[in-house]
């Protein structure tokens, strides 16, 4: 019984071959890692109009941002990214894997994270409006120096938990030939033919790297979470 249990552990996991593709697959990591700082920070801008837009009075403002959340919130990112990589060649549009990647991404963290944007700007109380009014500050003014400073408490949970599904979401350029840690896996197991080993290596780096973004999460949102005392 301890025999074939053995025999069945090793053909689950070859220590070995993890350790012989680790280097290999981990150069993937630079673009995991690199492409979602940027795209989050891309991101955030974008979303931080479209929620703006999405509050305004103005319909010519207020209904394309509202389309443009639908349709980001309304469809899978797996399929954005095959329209941007794929589809857009039909126009005469070639993108590389790479920038289909950043604009992918990007536009798709916009549409989520406007809406988490929104939310914590009308958590505000509507008395820092008017305080702001009081001051003679503008409408601008009052979110840049009122409004903004304070819903960043409120929104720095949400943000983390969304930049931590980014990271876990760069597996998907995969499919179109980004070499991130997937498709460096892929590689390997299509040269060894020993999926589960290589599989189980990249799912242990991402919960490595998405436990130590984690714990920099706690202590941000303990140093400036909204209940901080």
């Amino acid at each position: 019984m301890d025999v074939l249990q053995q025999i069945q552990w090793e053909n689950l996991f070859n220590p070995q071959l993890a350790w012989e593709s680790f280097p290999f697959i981990i150069q993937g990591s630079v673009y995991t890692l690199s492409l979602s700082l940027v795209t989050m920070a891309i991101g955030l801008i974008l979303g931080l109009f479209t929620a703006v837009a999405r509050m305004s009075g103005n319909l010519v403002f207020r209904w394309p941002a509202r389309a443009y959340i639908s349709v980001i919130r309304g469809t899978p990112l797996l399929v954005q990214l095959f329209i941007l990589y794929f589809g857009l060649t039909v126009t005469g549009i070639t993108l590389t894997p790479v920038t289909a990647a950043l604009i992918g991404l990007s536009l798709n963290v916009g549409g989520y994270t406007a809406e988490t944007i929104r939310g914590s700007i009308l958590s505000i109380p509507k008395g820092q409006w008017e305080a702001a009014k009081s001051l003679n500050m503008t409408y601008w003014q009052s979110l840049r120096r009122i409004i903004i400073p304070q819903s960043v408490r409120v929104a720095l949970p949400p943000l983390a938990n969304t930049f931590l599904s980014l990271v876990k979401d760069t597996a998907l350029l995969s499919v179109i030939t980004v070499p991130e840690m997937l498709y460096q896996a892929k590689i390997v197991a299509g040269r060894t033919y020993d999926y589960m080993t290589v599989y189980i290596l990249v799912a242990a780096i991402y919960w490595v790297i998405c436990t130590i973004l984690n714990i920099f999460h706690e202590r941000l949102e303990k140093r400036y979470g909204r209940y901080t005392v």
